[in-house]
């Protein structure tokens, strides 16, 4: 049996969980930034340039919210095609409506991670009984 199955079964690291609440309390501060910044865009249709160093720094520490990483990433990794978008004009400095609905997308996608986000914070970890009645069934457990 390895010492990491026991840790889990014994209950939850607190060190962990703080970790992945100051890494997503830093990485939904900076969302919210970047969204803020894209409404600016929308205001005076001058390019922004996002933000990303907080996801790059605390990546290792989001990867423990498994489906809430997997958005915030998507939404991180898409940030230079948007960014490219608002820098693309037309006539009279317009936007072209695939560029417009590629950073609006991007903009909803940004507030989808923030609520995955938070959402991973707050729920409670599988308990130990979980965890173990799962490994015994052969799977893994989901429920909490």
């Amino acid at each position: 049996m390895s010492m990491g199955f026991l840790r889990r079964v014994l209950g939850p690291d607190p060190a962990a969980h703080a970790r992945l609440e100051r890494a997503a309390a830093a990485v939904d501060r900076e969302l919210a930034a970047n969204i803020e910044l894209s409404a600016m865009f929308d205001q005076t249709h001058q390019a922004v340039i996002f933000e990303n160093g907080e996801f790059t720094r605390n990546a290792a520490a989001l990867e423990a919210a498994t489906a809430a990483f997997a958005l915030v990433s998507d939404v991180y990794r898409r940030i230079p095609s948007t960014e490219d978008a608002m820098e693309r004009r037309g006539p009279a400095n317009s936007l072209r409506p695939d560029d417009r609905v590629l950073i609006e997308t991007w903009e909803g996608d940004a507030r989808e991670a923030q609520r995955a986000l938070r959402a991973a914070v707050a729920a409670p970890p599988p308990s130990g009984w979980s965890l173990l009645l799962g490994r015994l069934r052969g799977g893994r457990q989901t429920g909490r």
